[in-house]
């Protein structure tokens, strides 16, 4: 079972995660091969704002193991601006290239705004979407932010278009969706955004929107779905996108440990370390780390 549950965060490049996550001093371009010492898979979220070349793709590669996996968000136009939606199509498909020929790219993720309801126009837009990515051979997955999507007969119809559900993690707040263990195809996905009721819907920066920590017990809920999906799929993701600081990445640690995952193959060039610090010194470290920056930001 847990050979193929694959954990990581929604996104590795944060200024706030310097000092943190990162060594002082660390260079954007630094960041992902830093990173994957830790983790086998990311999202890559930057997509979400601009369509990708190839060779931003054909960069990111060299510093990863030829093992690492890539889940890439769709462009906005995809999912939030949709009267541009075929303007993006060959553009994007011609970005991910490089990560289709290694074998490198899991699957995209398709996250569609609050205001995305459910209803025959939508369920339309999720028909054009199958009918445009459906035959490139990549698993696409779909979020959703409205609970009006949580029903069986919207299940059914992402099943018989080949798209994957996304199980959030998220407020409890009128309209978002609560806990599910969905899955509608091979892949089961599970994306944690924190639970910041206060700031969610008004927040100073976007990144104070997912400025939250999950405790172990909060985790432990998740672990039960997941053990209980995990061995009748093709591959599980889990991705934490509480990213405010850091904090994602303690929580990704902590669920590394509790399913007992292999450490990763390390990126080229990267010898093992003989006296790496343990998983728990890491998450110790870390959380001393985020508290200081916490303290620095008030």
């Amino acid at each position: 079972m847990t050979a193929m549950i694959h954990v990581g965060t929604s996104g590795y490049s944060f200024k706030d995660w310097i000092g943190t996550v990162y060594p002082r001093g660390t260079a954007s371009g630094d960041m992902l091969s830093f990173y994957a010492r830790h983790f086998d898979t990311v999202e890559v979220n930057s997509t979400y704002y601009r369509v990708p070349a190839a060779s931003m793709f054909e960069r990111m590669l060299k510093k990863v193991p030829p093992d690492f996996t890539f889940v890439v968000k769709l462009p906005k136009e995809m999912t939030h601006e949709r009267e541009k939606f075929t303007s993006v199509i060959a553009p994007f498909r011609a970005g991910i290239a490089p990560l289709v020929s290694t074998g490198q790219l899991g699957g995209l993720l398709a996250q569609f705004p609050y205001s995305f309801k459910a209803g025959s126009d939508g369920l339309d837009h999720l028909r054009q979407l199958a009918a445009a990515v459906g035959g490139w051979g990549i698993p696409v997955n779909v979020e959703f932010r409205h609970t009006g999507w949580y029903n069986n007969a919207v299940y059914a119809a992402l099943a018989d278009l080949s798209l994957g559900f996304v199980n959030v993690d998220l407020p409890s707040l009128s309209g978002l969706p609560g806990a599910s263990n969905v899955t509608t195809t091979d892949v089961a996905y599970y994306r944690f955004h924190g639970r910041n009721a206060k700031l969610w819907w008004h927040h100073p920066t976007p990144s104070h929107r997912y400025d939250y920590l999950y405790s172990e017990d909060e985790l432990e809920g998740w672990v039960r779905r997941i053990e209980e999906t995990a061995g009748k799929v093709k591959t599980t993701y889990i991705f934490h996108n509480n990213c405010h600081l850091g904090q994602s990445v303690v929580n990704a640690l902590q669920l590394h440990r509790r399913f007992n995952l292999d450490r990763p193959t390390l990126p080229p060039g990267l010898a093992p370390e003989l006296l790496a610090p343990g998983i728990d010194e890491e998450i110790t470290a870390l959380r001393a780390r985020i508290e200081q920056a916490r303290a620095a930001e008030r």
